[in-house]
């Protein structure tokens, strides 16, 4: 079975927003059996999206639209369809009612223009949207082709898949194999050396290994095709546990868990808190910590010390020492911690200092970075020597400092 993803909207074409419906939708239909053989995006123009649609019709089964859903003159996805399968366009009167009590629940009144969103191409079956106020649709034509419309905001358009379009793809018959897969996300450490550090291990054809680069982290995806998606799974978790077993000191996460998140958890469950200083990062941890909402329970704060003068005025530690150790070096980085975690009056102080480029001297080369942590027990140093280029260290850097504290609470080591 053959699907096809038709993404409208100009600010698409123009690169004002960002399409993340791709990714989204290609791993929901692989995961179902349903193989995604091409993608389109085409801009609020009525005759680009007629000839658009017609030839997705006379080549695949099913056809996903995204976008042109709202109430404005250039939302064109179902006027379009509609004229293209050569049916009226109705009010659906339960959607009208569901948008009218989205607008009173928020004390605003409707605009007159909002009614479009309550009309559907004659035969479609309704999606209700319960994130916004433009619901979807699914229409199955007289030729066996299936066209399911979809909002364009990626939070309505993900929770209306996940509510309605997966059962009805899941009931379809003729779908083909099922692709699963999981990924497993190390810093640190380059690309090559990832691939030469798991030779050997199967991973060419079913299942097969991938790698994915990113700056200050490396993906390895772990894939496999099967009937069903308990026996693709028995083919994926052997080898990603042969994986995780070689790159286990450089893995912060796995698919799609969030470092920050699962730090935060563990510092909530055994009660602790933390207190962050850095100079290389420049405040980067302590932003994606600050991303999880409640982090106040747990983040006392941060010092952003990038000089030899702010370490000594911010943070007290004595200058002649700095100058006899350098601003790069471990002890720099233990002292940072210690303070911090002092100043602070924290359970845990995270210290990070190193040289992200483009400056650099022999002793002390582009990608060297200390992270430091202080707590009851003692403090733990660690130098890293991460690749890439000033972006890439400095967010190696972060996933390196928040891996830190995650083994520590879960009393890795490595």
């Amino acid at each position: 079975m053959k699907a096809e993803m038709i993404f409208t909207g100009t600010e698409l074409l123009l690169g004002q927003s960002l399409n993340t419906h791709a990714q989204y939708l290609g791993r929901k239909l692989s995961d179902l059996g349903i193989e995604v053989t091409l993608h389109t995006t085409v801009g609020d123009d009525w005759d680009q999206m007629a000839m658009i649609l017609r030839q997705s019709l006379e080549r695949s089964d099913i056809i996903i639209t995204t976008g042109g859903l709202g109430p404005t003159s250039d939302d064109l996805t179902k006027e379009t369809i509609a004229e293209v399968l050569g049916l009226p366009m109705v009010l659906h009167e339960e959607s009208l009612v569901s948008i009218k009590q989205f607008f009173i629940s928020h004390s605003n009144d409707m605009p007159d223009s909002t009614v479009k969103q309550a009309y559907f191409p004659k035969g479609a079956m309704i999606l209700p949207n319960h994130c916004g106020t433009a619901p979807g649709a699914i229409l199955e034509t007289s030729k066996g082709n299936v066209v399911i419309v979809l909002p364009g905001p990626p939070w309505e358009l993900e929770a209306m898949y996940d509510n309605y379009v997966v059962s009805y793809l899941a009931s379809l018959s003729g779908r083909g194999e099922v692709t699963r897969f999981t990924t497993i996300k190390v810093t640190g450490i380059r690309e090559d050396n990832v691939q030469e550090m798991l030779n050997g291990l199967d991973g060419i054809d079913n299942p097969e290994l991938a790698y994915i680069a990113r700056p200050g982290e490396v993906h390895v995806r772990i894939s496999a095709h099967a009937t069903t998606t308990e026996e693709a799974d028995k083919l994926v978790k052997p080898l990603a546990e042969q994986v995780k077993a070689r790159l286990k000191p450089y893995i912060f996460a796995m698919d799609d868990e969030k470092i920050e998140m699962v730090v935060g958890d563990l510092l909530k469950k055994y009660n602790k808190t933390i207190a962050v200083a850095e100079s290389c990062t420049a405040g980067l941890v302590e932003a994606r910590l600050c991303d999880i909402p409640g982090c106040s329970k747990y983040l006392k704060g941060g010092i952003v010390c990038y000089s030899k003068d702010a370490q000594e005025k911010l943070l007290g530690i004595d200058p002649v020492a700095i100058e006899s150790h350098g601003l790069v070096s471990e002890w720099s980085a233990t002292n940072m911690a210690r303070k911090v975690r002092q100043l602070l009056r924290a359970d845990l102080g995270l210290a990070v200092t190193g040289i992200a480029g483009p400056g650099y001297n022999e002793k002390k080369p582009i990608g060297l970075v200390y992270i430091a942590l202080d707590t009851a027990e003692g403090t733990i140093c660690r130098q890293y020597k991460l690749p890439g280029r000033r972006m890439a260290i400095r967010q190696g850097s972060v996933n390196a400092s928040l891996k830190m504290i995650r083994h520590y609470l879960e009393k890795v080591e490595y």
